[in-house]
């Protein structure tokens, strides 16, 4: 979410443009508030934009792709890419230590 809080700042300035995000006061915006408000944000925003290109999978839009929509798209598969590959390797070591733990108690 951090990676994208401009592109959830410019959403939010287009899609709810009475909201500000950073009212402070008793116009504090709660958390649930805006989880809900951001789970709302249409794909014709900038991060519904991003968001739209990252989830593509069609050949066929992906062919007419702009060499930034196929950057764009690539950053964000590896980047998942490599968040599974490194929770892949805790998941690896947890079931090692596990091992090692049943036969030293054995």
């Amino acid at each position: 979410m951090f990676d994208d809080w401009d592109l959830i700042e410019a959403s939010f300035a287009m899609q709810y443009p009475q909201k500000d995000l950073y009212a402070t006061g008793d116009d504090d915006m709660e958390w649930r508030e805006f989880i809900t408000l951001l789970s709302g944000i249409m794909p014709e925003t900038p991060l519904g934009q991003i968001i739209k290109i990252r989830a593509e999978d069609d050949d066929d839009i992906l062919e007419h792709f702009t060499s930034e929509q196929h950057r764009i798209r690539n950053e964000w598969r590896n980047r998942q890419l490599q968040e599974t590959m490194k929770q892949m390797s805790k998941e690896e070591v947890m079931m090692q230590m596990k091992a090692m733990f049943k036969s030293m108690a054995s």
